[in-house]
């Protein structure tokens, strides 16, 4: 499950992608928009200009805006940034040590299968995708 910093972030990727032609982006006008706490936010961006995500300015006419275009963001890595390893098991993730029990672990396809399965999902979603997808139709928005 992601917490609301994975899935905050990725609506403050979506409001840059949107306002990005309005150049740096105040964050108290994202919070707004969002309806999400400007407290909350400061720590939630202050980690992605950490991770070069985007950019931010302080100051008079400061704000935030995306570090690269809006195509060349994946959902995974954004997650990732923000939420750590998709990997759900710790065997599985990057830089692990070698698990003795994984020539005879019953369970580590079932996992690998998964995270395969989630790796390919989220890496092959692009945030420009997202911004093609419009308002969701039903009332279950899966980014809140």
């Amino acid at each position: 499950m992601f917490s609301t910093k994975g899935r905050y972030a990725i609506r403050v990727m979506i409001d840059l992608s949107e306002h990005e032609k309005d150049g740096l982006t105040p964050l108290k006008d994202i919070a707004a928009r969002q309806d999400i706490s400007k407290k909350y936010l400061e720590i939630i961006v202050k980690e992605m200009v950490a991770a070069g995500l985007i950019t931010g300015v302080s100051g008079k006419g400061g704000g935030y805006q995306l570090t690269r275009r809006p195509e060349e963001y994946t959902i995974g890595e954004i997650l990732e940034q923000l939420e750590g390893s998709l990997a759900p098991v710790a065997c599985l993730e990057a830089g692990a040590a070698s698990c003795p029990r994984a020539p005879f672990c019953k369970t580590l396809p079932m996992w690998s299968e998964y995270y395969e399965l989630t790796r390919s999902f989220f890496y092959g979603k692009k945030l420009s995708d997202l911004l093609e997808a419009g308002t969701p139709t039903s009332a279950f928005d899966p980014m809140i």
